[in-house]
């Protein structure tokens, strides 16, 4: 009981800041390409946090595509560059969406 009581309090306090992160995501556009649990155009958050799961530099590298874009690493659909998103929001997305299971 003291288990799924402390699970409990943790996810609510952990949803303010995934709701944040949802919203930035959906003001900078990613969620035209990108679904938490599907394939859209791009991979979907789960896959992109499995593939990522583990990997040190892993929140660098994806706020550098996400900044940057790139092509290859998901087949040959290339991520477009995201110029409106600055280094900060870049870093926020990437850690946010290695989180997702």
């Amino acid at each position: 009981m003291k288990k799924l009581a402390l699970a409990s309090i943790l996810a609510i306090v952990a949803a303010p800041a995934a709701f944040a992160n949802a919203d930035l995501a959906q003001k900078k556009n990613c969620l035209a390409c990108h679904q938490t649990d599907k394939k859209l155009v791009g991979p979907s958050y789960k896959e992109v946090a499995a593939k990522y799961a583990g990997q040190k530099d892993a929140a660098a590298k994806l706020a550098d595509k996400i900044m940057k874009g790139g092509t290859g690493v998901w087949g040959q659909v290339p991520m477009p560059a995201n110029p409106q998103v600055n280094a900060e929001e870049a870093k926020t997305l990437a850690t946010w969406v290695l989180t997702i299971k």
